[in-house]
């Protein structure tokens, strides 16, 4: 643990100017505050806060990040209150550390009312101050060097699949990749042992295989550029195991057949040479094709500068090379980091980072905590691609982006109002996928309004929740028509005419707003026509001679669908909970509802599609499976046992194909769900008598 002379000592070694009183009281609060506190580790609790300082003080990070990380754990772990922090530090250390206390607590892939609320405060004081989030990183970052202390296992994976979630995405998404990559391999030693041990293992028998393979390239490219008169400081490294074991299984190979395990990063003085020296590695040795990717005419959103490419060395060996500047090579391994530095005057760089805004703004238009964490997660993890306005307006956005996510980056309204883009110049659907370096212009009408079916192709967390809004105001307005309908039907069988004040009476002894929320329930039916009779009109009921028939009720199975639609699951590809589902508008005999791949659908209009969503409750389905079947005694039989066995029920049965050895039968099965299914199908499959089953 570093004494408090050293770590005071650390600060002036870069900033002179630093508040050595600060930083003093800070250190000695702290440990005051903790006392006899212990870690899993067996150390003094103080000892935590201290190492988080020290992460932050080789980021040459200001003096009040610096003791808002001595300080980061006083408020939540201790007696201390956000008064005497205020008090004793002032107020900007005081809101600081107030921040970091706000995302203590968020828990990945844990998707209710509480991780959706902590994720808000974490992005809300996130925007406030860059630097609360700075001195969370760190945070996480010592306590996954220390998370082997931790004697639970399910603990221990908990925080790891925590940190591989939210926080090594964090800190790539802000340049900070040397933290990112030692939380990836930490967490990836706890959540896969067994994967992370095999990778090192192999990983040191080819350093002891190659003896100094590395060195020895590095030197040749040193040489190389040397020649071309470009003097280059080289380093090499063998790639971290998180990286290599994610490239196996992206690309369904072996570790055997991995060839770009090295990479390499060349320092040259000026952007100039950057390219010169580009140029040089090109003309020595042949590039990987779709492997050259240019930073710095395109930087990152994160501000990130580099060239990166990936060339055939020696041995029909892929290398992957890294060329930057100094500064360029400063702001990678900081990130944002870099703009906090003491010498920047505490600019606040936060403003840089368009994508924070883009998340502040989601969070206004999502409706659900499930919407919350869907479409944050969607606007910070996922990769990046380019793309241009006609003006040359540069837009990044994640990978698999179409014209709409293009839209509602531009502005809210142009997504609204989109009716169709052009790509490069060329005419093309609201569908189709955006590629890196594309100019994109996007047709727009007055008259258009978002469609249910683009939630089947926006992928942007801005232009899901901004698509969702409407959608559910419109199905506000069309719930509220539906009611109103149905109440002047009720009206319609009172004994007499009801004047202007007995609607007002009747949302009182209701209990209800409006007439909006009235509508609303007369159309979901959550109150019974009597109900809403004997309001209007006390004693109308019996009066009237009319007794309330209680509604024919049904589990409701389907989200997204106006109350009082009508629907039908399709014949031609039998839907069932757990598929993706889309309803297809038919005139007059109101919405069909397909699996999202059903060939009937690519047939239709887009513009008769609705997007659909099997709701909580749901009694299965009929599902259509294909089975090849042996041409022996007791196969059927066989088949049947194992079907009832699964707990399904075949519902109808037809012979399609018959020769010598082999028939082919189709069964109606009745199932719960897909998972269901899949369970069904793979026992048939295990069975002699059948030679294969697909569903139809």
């Amino acid at each position: 643990m570093l004494r408090q002379y050293e770590l005071v000592d650390r600060v002036l070694s870069y900033d002179p100017n630093a508040d050595e009183a600060l930083l003093n009281r800070a250190y000695v609060f702290s440990v005051q505050a903790h006392g006899t506190q212990k870690r899993a580790s067996g150390d003094p609790y103080f000892s935590h806060p201290i190492e988080v300082a020290g992460i932050l003080t080789d980021l040459h990070l200001d003096d009040e990040t610096i003791a808002t990380a001595i300080l980061h754990d006083t408020v939540e772990d201790t007696v201390a209150t956000p008064e005497q922090i205020e008090k004793i530090f002032g107020p900007a250390v005081a809101r600081l550390v107030d921040g970091v206390t706000k995302l203590s607590k968020i828990e990945a892939q844990t998707e209710n009312e509480r991780a959706a609320e902590n994720l808000r405060k974490f992005l809300l004081a996130m925007s406030d101050d860059i630097r609360v989030l700075l001195v969370k990183l760190a945070d996480r970052l010592h306590n996954m060097r220390t998370l082997h202390f931790i004697a639970k296992p399910e603990k221990r994976r908990r925080i790891a699949r925590e940190t591989m979630d939210i926080y090594a995405p964090l800190a790539e998404r802000i340049g900070m990749y040397e933290f990112m990559k030692e939380m990836q391999t930490l967490a990836f030693q706890q959540l896969e042992p067994e994967a992370y041990e095999s990778i090192t293992r192999r990983l040191a028998q080819l350093q002891e295989g190659g003896g100094d393979r590395i060195a020895k390239i590095g030197s040749g490219l040193k040489l190389l550029l040397s020649r071309h008169g470009i003097e280059a400081d080289i380093t090499g490294r063998e790639k971290h195991p998180y990286s290599i074991w994610k490239k196996t299984n992206e690309r369904d190979i072996s570790f055997e057949q991995l060839s770009d395990i090295m990479a390499f990063r060349a320092i040259v003085p000026s952007e100039e040479e950057c390219y010169a020296a580009l140029g040089a590695i090109h003309r020595r040795w042949p590039m990987v094709p779709g492997r050259f990717k240019d930073y710095i005419s395109t930087p990152k959103r994160n501000g990130y500068r580099s060239l990166h490419t990936s060339v055939i060395h020696a041995e029909n060996r892929r290398i992957e090379i890294q060329i930057r500047t100094p500064d360029m090579h400063k702001e990678a391994e900081l990130g944002l980091a870099a703009h906090w530095a003491y010498k920047q005057d505490k600019v606040r760089p936060e403003t840089q980072v368009s994508w924070i805004r883009d998340l502040i703004e989601i969070l206004d238009n999502a409706d659900s905590p499930e919407e919350l964490l869907e479409h944050t997660r969607m606007a910070m993890y996922q990769d990046r691609i380019f793309a241009f306005t006609p003006k040359g307006e540069l837009h990044q956005l994640p990978k698999g982006a179409t014209p709409i996510d293009f839209a509602y980056a531009v502005h809210t309204d142009l997504g609204d109002q989109a009716v169709g883009a052009k790509i490069n110049g060329r005419v093309v659907p609201l569908r189709t996928l955006i590629e890196n370096g594309d100019q994109v212009q996007i047709l727009r009408s007055k008259a258009q309004h978002p469609q249910p079916n683009w939630m089947n192709f926006a992928i942007t967390g801005k232009a899901r929740a901004a698509i969702r809004r409407y959608l559910r105001q419109s199905e506000r307005d069309e719930t509220q028509a539906l009611g109103r309908k149905l109440y002047d039907e009720v009206v319609s069988r009172l004994p007499a005419p009801i004047g202007s004040d007995a609607i007002t009476l009747a949302l009182t002894r209701l209990k209800l707003p409006d007439e909006a929320a009235l509508m609303e329930a007369i159309a979901r039916r959550r109150i019974p026509d009597a109900d809403v009779m004997e309001a209007l009109m006390p004693g109308s009921v019996e009066a009237s001679g009319q007794r309330e028939v209680p509604p024919q009720t049904k589990a409701i199975s389907i989200r997204g669908l106006t109350p009082g639609v009508a629907y039908d699951l399709a014949e031609c590809c039998h839907p069932i909970p757990g598929d993706r589902i889309v309803g297809l508008r038919r005139p007059d005999q109101g919405i069909e509802v397909h699996v999202i791949d059903c060939p009937v659908l690519a047939r239709a209009d887009d513009a008769d599609w609705v997007d659909l969503a099997w709701g909580d409750k749901t009694d299965g389905g009929t599902a259509r499976i294909a089975v090849g079947v042996k041409n022996e005694p007791g196969a059927l039989g066989t088949i049947a046992t194992i079907i009832g066995a699964q707990k399904a029920n075949i519902v109808n049965m037809r012979l399609d194909n018959r020769d010598t050895g082999l028939h082919t039968n189709t069964f109606d099965v009745e199932v719960h769900d897909t998972q269901h299914l899949m369970r069904l199908i793979a026992a048939l499959r295990a069975a002699d008598a059948v030679n294969g089953v697909e569903r139809v």
